[in-house]
């Protein structure tokens, strides 16, 4: 075997990803700080792929269609209505907004602000957490490893919290002095909602309120954050800040910008663009939980829409099931008039799609339907 063979194998773990992206990373935040005039080709999408809209500011909430808006107090206090809206939510809409959520709103705040800081440190601060495809833990600019791929105008910065094995301090920013302490008290904080969540989702399916944490692998189940920055854009009508996808892991709790208006949600065959209301949760049922309802609760595409005026920044949790265990349906919800809608799968197999893909709408969640 040559040197160069071994050194390709070398550079890649066990799933086939390698170490390194397939051309050099350019920064979508460095980009925007030349003021360009024109788009870049490279992130510029197909006629088909442009979004419709480039509106930056709210609409005034009573004249705009928005999610379902989801009490949790309420609803844990028994409050049948909020129960019935948050069904609909998941099998209709797969997105809600939560309120009364129980994470404290400077928390939260914190949590935003934070991130913000480090996206504005020199570019040198944040490359020392540059990040690989093999894993995509640290700072990145691109998703999926294609070649020539059209690209989408925004940064992130991805880290694991759990399980513990995987969460490891030196791979988060050191900068701003805070931004550790804040990342994990909201982590913590979010695992906990996630659970609660869990408990409401897997009671509206007919199951015992743990039986869906428990097909997730109990307490042992795999967290972890994207933080997304979308820089000013120069055309923004020619642009996307994330290309539309549902998300392959479990349950999504979104903590949005709210001042500024950028996620576009898939409802019967329009793109809506989410009103986010301060201090709520918008969260999405992701495609694993698609898998286990057999197909009751959807995932749904969803986009992000970037604009010339002002930058963004939102923190992406993902909570999702341990990362080696078969996701199948449910046995309870499978009958003879709805067969498994899908063979089993581990979320580590799953979830290799879009990380070597990118986001591909929901072209991977229907490609594992079984056959009837």
């Amino acid at each position: 075997m040559s040197d160069q063979n071994k050194n390709k194998i070398e550079t890649k773990n066990k799933n086939g990803l390698g170490e390194k992206w397939p051309e050099p990373i350019v920064r979508v935040q460095s980009l925007a700080e030349k003021n360009l005039t024109t788009l870049p080709d490279r992130y510029i999408k197909p006629p088909s792929q442009r979004p419709q809209t480039t509106t930056i500011n709210h609409e005034p909430e009573a004249a705009a269609i928005n999610i379902p808006i989801i009490d949790l107090d309420s609803l844990f206090s028994g409050n049948e209505d909020d129960m019935k809206r948050i069904s609909e939510a998941c099998r209709e809409w797969g997105f809600f907004q939560v309120i009364n959520h129980g994470v404290k709103p400077e928390l939260m705040d914190a949590a935003r602000e934070t991130w913000k800081s480090f996206f504005n440190l020199p570019v040198e601060a944040k490359e020392v957490y540059s990040n690989s495809p093999r894993t995509y833990e640290g700072y990145g600019s691109r998703l999926g490893v294609e070649k020539g791929a059209i690209l989408d105008w925004n940064d992130y910065y991805y880290l694991h919290f759990l399980p513990l094995s995987l969460k490891d301090f030196n791979k988060w920013p050191s900068l701003p002095s805070n931004i550790r302490e804040v990342i994990d008290e909201y982590g913590k904080e979010l695992v906990k909602l996630g659970g609660r969540l869990m408990t409401i989702l897997s009671s509206n399916l007919g199951l015992r309120e743990e039986q869906l944490q428990e097909a997730f692998g109990g307490e042992d189940i795999g967290a972890c954050l994207r933080v997304n920055y979308y820089p000013k854009c120069p055309q923004p009508e020619l642009a996307l800040g994330l290309s539309p996808h549902s998300d392959p892991g479990g349950m999504t709790i979104l903590l949005p910008d709210d001042q500024v208006v950028g996620l576009q949600v898939r409802h019967d065959d329009t793109w809506i663009t989410v009103n986010p209301l301060r201090h709520a949760f918008i969260v999405n049922i992701g495609d694993q939980i698609q898998i286990l309802s057999n197909s009751k609760y959807k995932s749904v595409e969803h986009r992000v829409i970037v604009n010339s005026e002002k930058e963004r920044v939102s923190l992406a949790f993902f909570y999702n099931p341990k990362s080696d265990i078969p996701i199948q349906p449910m046995q309870q919800l499978v009958t003879s008039t709805m067969p498994p809608s899908y063979p089993p799968m581990t979320f580590d197999q799953y979830r290799l799609f879009i990380r070597t893909q990118g986001p591909r709408g929901k072209s991977h969640v229907e490609s594992h339907l079984s056959p009837r």
